[in-house]
């Protein structure tokens, strides 16, 4: 199967502390990074992962607090000492870029490459970036500022070819292709040779969903049902729900709720509050209600 891997760079919310980063992952399709969010330590996070700077031209901020995009300037800076050539595409709400092109003209005046903002519109899913191996639909979350998740969807592949019916058939390598998108062969007798023989189906495409911040927001489980993997935010415990309310965030248990009305494969939880020193208790709250549920941390890979 290509490549589809989810990175965990930073899992922590607003309050910095040593034992989490800021908000920032990096989803590497067959080769191509794309990040979303960007606190503080990104760039720090990147070098760790020996993720290669020079595959990532995309950047989605899911909204603007600090923890999820203070960490842009210092990247874009860095990536102009490294000599970057190729533009940086950067999606997001568009206060982003009234906010930081003062910055990039103060302290990056003379880039080597160009920084590309795209605005998004955080109040409805659209496609906002597609290629030929995936797409990228926005998730309208609610939470105090205009905020939006992502959903990566990988498009489906060409099946496979039988290669001992191709050449019992002997038919011409001009039909391949039309063979492996679906299509059927008629041999020179007028036999139709079902698609279905010549080929065994390929893989079904994988997809990811992130939503992080969010207040519990059961109107999201239509778009993201049946994903691959969800990653939702768990910022607090059950028991500091009316806290969790007050400041628009999703405690544990209401992830794995998410997460089990949208019939997710697979939850992982982050975006972890400080006041926790160890964050077992989450998992626990979210695996009572979704059993396949992990942890997000620093350098976590998950594969999809």
């Amino acid at each position: 199967m290509e490549k589809f891997e989810v990175n965990i760079l930073g899992c922590g919310s607003a309050l910095p502390t040593i034992r989490h980063f800021a908000s920032s992952q990096v989803i590497n399709i067959r080769e191509k990074l794309f990040m979303i969010d960007c606190g503080e330590g990104t760039q720090m996070q990147l070098r760790r992962s020996n993720l290669k700077f020079t595959r990532l031209n995309h950047i989605f901020i899911s909204h603007l607090h600090g923890d999820h995009c203070f960490g842009l300037i210092g990247m874009l800076s860095t990536f102009d000492l490294l000599g970057r050539t190729a533009p940086i595409h950067i999606y997001a709400y568009k206060d982003l870029e009234t906010q930081l092109k003062p910055q990039l003209n103060y302290f990056c005046k003379g880039m080597s490459y160009k920084v590309e903002f795209h605005h998004i519109d955080p109040n409805k899913a659209e496609v906002i970036y597609e290629d030929r191996s995936v797409s990228v639909t926005t998730i309208p979350l609610k939470h105090r500022v205009p905020t939006c998740g992502f959903l990566f969807q990988e498009k489906k592949t060409p099946d496979h070819i039988k290669r001992d019916m191709i050449d019992y058939y002997e038919i011409p390598i001009a039909y391949i292709n039309t063979i492996k998108n679906g299509g059927d062969y008629t041999l020179p007798d007028g036999r139709v040779i079902p698609h279905e023989e010549l080929t065994t189906p390929s893989n079904e495409p994988r997809s990811y969903a992130y939503c992080s911040d969010t207040i519990y927001y059961k109107k999201i489980t239509e778009q993201i049902k049946g994903v691959t993997l969800l990653y939702h935010e768990a910022t607090l415990a059950n028991e500091d729900l009316a806290r969790a309310k007050e400041v628009f965030h999703t405690t544990a248990g209401q992830a794995g709720k998410i997460a089990k009305i949208a019939k997710v494969k697979q939850l992982v939880i982050g975006h972890f509050s400080a006041r926790y020193q160890d964050e077992s208790l989450l998992l626990e709250e979210a695996k009572a209600v979704f059993p396949n549920t992990i942890l997000a941390s620093e350098n976590l890979k998950i594969i999809l």
